[in-house]
């Protein structure tokens, strides 16, 4: 028995470096708090992408679904690029404390 193990979030980022012709890229994460808010009067306190009513869940599950940042972006064009990094950075964050019970 193993009890439990608790990855921090640095050791989880540092597997996510990339290595590329002898450069190691990370994937820095944008600061969610200026793109992500939390109002009880909209989509009942979900939390969403600044100024639209899109939550952070909606984003998700397109990106889930398979569409590409570019196509959320076609179809929502009230939307930037920085703002679905944000909702990613959002739910990392909620997330950055893995515990794997034994």
């Amino acid at each position: 028995m193993l009890g439990n193990t608790t990855f921090s979030i640095t050791q989880i980022m540092f597997q996510s470096f990339i290595r590329k012709r002898n450069t190691y890229l990370c994937l820095m994460q944008v600061n969610y708090r200026k793109y992500i808010v939390i109002n009880p009067s909209i989509r009942f306190g979900k939390p969403c992408v600044k100024g639209t009513r899109i939550a952070v869940y909606d984003v998700l599950g397109w990106l889930a679904s398979g569409m590409s940042v570019e196509e959320i972006l076609l179809d929502f064009p009230q939307l930037k690029s920085e703002q679905i990094r944000a909702c990613l950075a959002y739910s990392a964050d909620k997330e950055r404390i893995a515990t794997i019970a034994s």
